[in-house]
């Protein structure tokens, strides 16, 4: 598919697509698997409100402590190999269990056919490496231990592998998007805060070492133009959604104002909606369904 209109301004559907499979399988407690130089151990979820699934936790050198996520696989399968996974990242303030808590993802999962994958992006990492090297470095966390981790578990492949999120998150999944174009198939942002200079949380700045010039660096709005051509050369585009009574609904407008300017392939999207959870459960099936017509090759409207 060429790239020709590259943002589209849409009114979502829903779809219904076909289940697939199951991924590792869980154990009971244990001490960690060593892969390489990374520890992990796989555990069963303790019962509770929409956690089904299976808990996946990395000893992390970079993070100085333990990464914990939660995998939702489609129940039902015809090839393990054919599951399309999603990384779907919380934000501020939120934790592993942030999506889960809200939503039942398992039913997500099984209805979609997507595996679902949400790690701890802990309370404000903002998914950023801290200007403080003996504190957390999420970015090189996320780069040597947590994606190698699971794409050995879950036999993740660069055409079937997305990632997406919401506010904080929405912004670490287009910048771990921008970091590694070559893992993925295609990024999402759900009202992301993807000018970090549009945001007033305080631990932001201290992250970034009090150095406000370090905002934009981090910034996607400003990232996504070192990476032009290889979105272009690849078409991997981006969903970006916001409600437009979103406070943080500028940021969505100048990072697609940006990618209309360089012509990078994206879809950006508007709701008659604020911050909230309500949006994101809307805007999260919006996200697979758009990410299901871009696996398969369908009509993006360009």
């Amino acid at each position: 598919m060429k790239p020709s209109v590259f943002s589209t301004l849409v009114a979502f559907a829903a779809l219904s697509f076909p289940l697939f499979a199951s991924g590792a399988q869980p154990q009971n407690g244990g001490g960690y698997v060593k892969a390489s130089a990374i520890e992990y151990k796989i555990v069963n979820v303790r019962p509770e409100a929409n956690a089904k699934g299976e808990m996946v936790v990395i000893n992390s050198k970079y993070l100085h402590t333990d990464d914990t996520l939660l995998v939702f696989t489609p129940a039902k399968h015809e090839c393990a190999e054919e599951i399309p996974t999603v990384i779907l990242l919380h934000g501020w303030s939120g934790s592993w269990r942030n999506w889960s808590a809200k939503y039942d993802l398992q039913s997500i999962a099984d209805s979609t056919g997507f595996r679902i994958i949400t790690p701890d992006g802990f309370y404000a990492s903002w998914y950023l490496d801290d200007a403080d090297a003996s504190k957390m470095q999420y970015r090189k966390f996320f780069d040597n231990e947590f994606f190698p981790t699971i794409r050995s578990l879950y036999n993740l492949k660069p055409e079937t592998t997305f990632i997406t999120g919401l506010s904080m998150g929405g912004h670490g999944a287009i910048n771990l998007f921008l970091d590694h174009i070559e893992n993925y198939r295609a990024a999402g942002s759900m009202s992301g805060v993807l000018d970090l200079r549009d945001t007033k949380i305080k631990d932001l700045l201290v992250a970034c070492g009090g150095d406000t010039t370090r905002l934009g660096a981090e910034s996607a709005v400003d990232r996504v133009e070192l990476h032009a051509s290889t979105l272009l050369d690849t078409n991997k585009p981006m969903v970006i959604t916001c409600g437009y009574y979103d406070y943080y609904v500028i940021s969505s407008e100048k990072f697609s104002k940006k990618c209309r300017d360089l012509k990078i392939p994206h879809i950006e999207i508007y709701s008659p909606a604020p911050h909230s959870w309500k949006y994101w459960g809307f805007a999260l099936q919006m996200h697979l369904t758009l990410f299901r017509r871009i696996l398969n090759g369908e009509n993006l409207g360009y």
